[in-house]
């Protein structure tokens, strides 16, 4: 009989179908290897949530199968879920320098700093994990020190690209190693899994230096203070503006939590070059004339508690802004943002600055490829499949085409779902089920705590608000001797609807005699009425249905 040989397991955790949570599991024989682990902001309606991170039920039940943690750059969406996940699966991670700096930073807030293993890689170095050989590779993205991979298994060898883009001259002066990719795709690649972000972009995405080149010429004729706001996580954009700063004898300050660590570790690690007399605290701009001063801040998507949407609002402690001033917004909005930042960028001219964003302006590349990019790694890399990563379903479905238009035949290329199986041997591949794959809601401490009952009951809140109902009876007979009392919260302002309330109380009161009339007693047939009742007056009087609350007491 012939030997069943193993097949490799591809299970996307996260990071299809939308933008962030990235997480991939790799599976062959009795091993499992994880590539990102990452989380992504809340859509509108998850009120009062704070993160969200990929449901690692799988893993929980594979954990002596699973081998590690491979990260491919710094930023959050493939490293911000990490604290969650080590607090149920120990496991070592691997990364380069400036990746494994910022999650370090990460770990300390959350008490876990000492406990996990981190292993230091770079370009060019090879780590095991199990049966998988995990080769590290140069490329280009938004971040310091990003990598691709190439996982070499006895079954084949799988490229995955992480976040990338194509620039020849990168800030660093290291590009991305197409040598190296070349050179495995004439070996041959089984399985290639490529960024989408841009594909639906033609042409090229602009080099990181031409930013370089559009601060400059800004920093040359602006006569007044410099705010800059951009992704703290963008080392190589902090860079470019420090040295245009230095250009033209302006000190530079940081404000924004996340700004200052991003930049205290990227400093520490040498990946950020700053003369030591340039730095100077924001307690301290006052002291300097305002051509003197460049802040270098957080919250180019205008997110609401970060220091620009503060010091738009008027609400920063240490920063007003000037007529005059000059401000650049170095980003582009993400899909979902453009009103907060809209909304920034008019606060900010209402108060007299200058205001540059990228309509203006070329202070903002992207960090990832666009489609003549994403043609160049499939003509090198030449996979015989394709799964297309990173991406809303538009995304992936264009990235597939791009394949197939690069000759890769349309039944070896897989558009998945968060955790759909894909099995794939030299022979064939195939969809082979489903594991259980979703959001993990994160709000304050409480992971996974608050689910869709809660997120429905604060979007009734929110919208009709909440009438409490306190009524106390007697035990003997059921007979009311208090109340009903009526609190309304976020419903009616109870002063002004007095007429309203008093004749709610008597719907309760008639609801509750009918209840006694037919020696009804128990507690869930009385609320249930007490609902009922309410519910169908309030409706008839406002046309609108608020949650009901009724609180009975026994005495």
């Amino acid at each position: 009989m012939a030997k069943k040989t193993a097949k490799l397991k591809l299970i996307p955790l996260g990071g299809l179908n939308e933008i962030g949570k990235n997480m991939m599991a790799i599976e062959y024989k009795e091993d499992i290897m994880l590539i990102d682990c990452g989380m992504s902001f809340p859509e509108d309606e998850m009120l009062g949530i704070d993160i969200v991170i990929p449901d690692i039920t799988y893993l929980i039940k594979n954990k002596d199968k699973v081998r590690g943690i491979v990260l491919t750059h710094g930023h959050e969406d493939h490293i911000g879920a990490l604290p969650y996940v080590l607090k149920k699966l120990n496991l070592p991670i691997y990364g380069t320098k400036l990746t494994l700096g910022l999650v370090e930073n990460k770990l300390k807030e959350h008490k876990l700093s000492g406990s996990v293993h981190m292993q230091v890689v770079k370009p060019g170095d090879i780590a095991k994990l199990g049966e998988f050989k995990v080769e590290f590779m140069r490329t280009s993205h938004s971040i310091a020190d990003a990598v691709c991979l190439a996982i070499h298994t006895t079954v084949g060898t799988i490229v995955h690209t992480g976040d990338f883009k194509v620039d020849f001259t990168p800030i660093d002066g290291e590009p991305i190693d197409l040598h190296r990719l070349a050179e495995l795709g004439q070996k041959g690649v089984l399985l290639l899994m490529a960024d989408s972000t841009n594909v639906e972009r033609p042409g090229y995405t602009m080099s990181e230096r031409t930013v370089g080149t559009t601060f400059e010429n800004i920093f040359r004729n602006a006569q007044k203070r410099i705010i800059v706001a951009t992704f703290a996580s963008n080392v190589h954009r902090v860079q470019q503006i420090i040295n245009a700063a230095y250009k033209f004898n302006r000190k530079v300050s940081f404000s924004g939590r996340s700004m200052v660590n991003v930049v205290n570790v990227a400093m520490e690690l040498g990946y950020l070059n700053v003369p030591s007399d340039m730095l100077i605290d924001m307690n301290d701009i006052d002291r300097y004339l305002d051509h003197e001063i460049v802040v270098v801040t957080t919250g180019s998507q205008g997110e609401p508690m970060s220091a620009l949407s503060r010091i738009a609002a008027s609400e920063h402690k240490k920063l007003e802004i000037q007529p005059g001033d000059m401000v650049i917004i170095s980003a582009t909005p993400i899909p979902g943002n453009e009103k907060t930042v809209a909304k920034v960028v008019n606060q900010l001219f209402e108060k007299g600055a200058n205001v540059i964003y990228e309509a203006l302006a070329d202070v903002h590349v992207s960090g990832h490829a666009c489609q003549e990019e994403l043609k160049l790694i499939h003509s090198l890399v030449r996979p015989q499949y394709f799964i297309p990563v990173h991406g809303e379903h538009r995304h992936l479905k264009q990235h597939a085409k791009l394949a197939e238009s690069m000759g890769t035949p349309p039944e070896n290329i897989f558009t998945l779902e968060n955790g759909q199986v894909v099995e794939i041997s030299k022979e064939s591949a195939k969809i082979s089920g489903n594991v259980t794959a979703g959001n993990i809601l994160v709000d304050g401490l409480g992971v996974g705590d608050v689910g869709n009952i809660v997120l429905r009951d604060r979007k009734h809140l929110s919208e009709d608000g909440l009438m409490v109902v306190v009524v106390t009876i007697t035990k003997e007979n059921g007979q009311v001797i208090a109340g009903p009392d009526i609190i309304s919260r976020g419903f009616v302002y109870v002063r002004e609807s007095e007429d309203l309330m008093d004749e709610a109380r008597t719907v309760v009161k008639n609801a509750l005699q009918n209840c006694q009339g037919n020696n009804i007693r128990e507690w869930a047939v009385l609320k249930s009425a007490i609902k009922d009742s309410l519910r169908d007056f309030l409706y008839a009087k406002t046309k609108r249905s608020p949650m009901i609350l009724p609180i009975i007491m026994e005495v």
